[in-house]
């Protein structure tokens, strides 16, 4: 027990100092002046045009937790469901252990909602496998596509199989689809009951999966210059390289392995130029919605000791 709770700390740890070194070794000479030039040089336009694909990807998270109630037929205000969707993710991405941080979030909102320990722990996961359906089908579209975008990274993966896995995960994809339109039975397992999603649930799911990583990707791209800039597609496909590398590695806010997949995935253009590009990522998605987190938990926690402190009077 004592190695399992040591286990991914010491893989966060040695994940963040292999990508800060290789970083570092990769940016070589590059000075913080070129970057703050980088920064200085992105019009107006595309800093607005960043923070509108911030408030999309946000919606779109925010509709991560509704589609999760609708599937489980609960009916709560969405603005409360936006304010504690936004307050999950902006600690979750920022703190890591989503599971922990975004379940105590979750918990002590929903909680007051009337929601069991048992239907919140199945939202946590819906939302989850929310996210995974929204990755892995922009993979499959992205790899289908554009297979050439696997050459970015090296000689790793053949062309031939690159489509080949792209067409697989959308065929997996389908087939969950598939399983809403024939409305398959419920799952026992144990003392637990899956029922599988309606086909307006998983179509809801896959919109709002893939809008999310749609926006997060559009702050970046819109953050780079035209020079050398391969397109949106590309940067989408690069980030999702790097947003997965990110969570599989365990470390808080992806730090330095969303750095490194960018800096060897874009060779073309300038590092100081990816290197601020990622700095506005980090200041729209990650910074400033973790500040206002910070003020939203104590605010919601204080009208929930009042409430509590008025029922107990009467």
């Amino acid at each position: 027990m004592k190695l399992k709770r040591y286990f991914w700390p010491v893989v966060a740890t040695a994940t963040v100092a292999l990508s800060v070194w290789l970083l570092l070794r990769e940016l070589h000479g590059l000075s913080l002046e070129k970057v703050g030039d980088s920064l200085t040089a992105i019009p107006p336009l595309h800093w607005m045009l960043a923070a509108v694909s911030t408030l999309i990807a946000y919606a779109a998270l925010a509709g991560y937790d509704r589609v999760a109630l609708l599937h489980l037929g609960k009916r709560i205000n969405w603005l409360f469901i936006t304010i504690c969707s936004f307050t999950t993710y902006a600690l979750s991405h920022n703190i890591g252990a989503s599971v922990v941080s975004g379940g105590v979030v979750r918990y002590r909102a929903y909680s007051t909602k009337g929601l069991s320990p048992a239907e919140i722990g199945f939202l946590i996961a819906f939302c989850s496998f929310t996210f995974a359906l929204g990755t892995v089908t922009l993979i499959g579209i992205v790899l289908v596509l554009d297979p050439d975008i696997v050459l970015r990274f090296g000689d790793l993966l053949p062309i031939a199989a690159s489509r080949a896995t792209g067409i697989f995960l959308l065929v997996l994809v389908a087939f969950y689809v598939l399983g809403s339109v024939m409305r398959l039975k419920p799952w026992h397992v144990g003392r637990f009951t899956i029922v599988y999603p309606s086909l307006h649930v998983t179509l809801s799911q896959l919109a709002v999966g893939t809008c999310e990583l749609l926006g997060a990707a559009g702050i970046i791209y819109f953050a780079l210059p035209e020079a050398g800039n391969p397109g949106y597609f590309v940067v989408l496909g690069i980030f999702l390289a790097s947003f997965s590398a990110a969570l599989i590695s365990h470390v808080p806010g992806g730090l330095g392995v969303l750095e490194l997949v960018f800096v060897m995935g874009l060779p073309d253009m300038g590092d100081a130029d990816v290197i601020a590009a990622l700095l506005v990522f980090r200041l729209f998605y990650l910074i400033i919605p973790f500040m206002m987190a910070l003020v939203v938990v104590p605010l919601f926690e204080r009208s929930r000791f009042r409430s509590e402190e008025t029922s107990g009077e009467t």
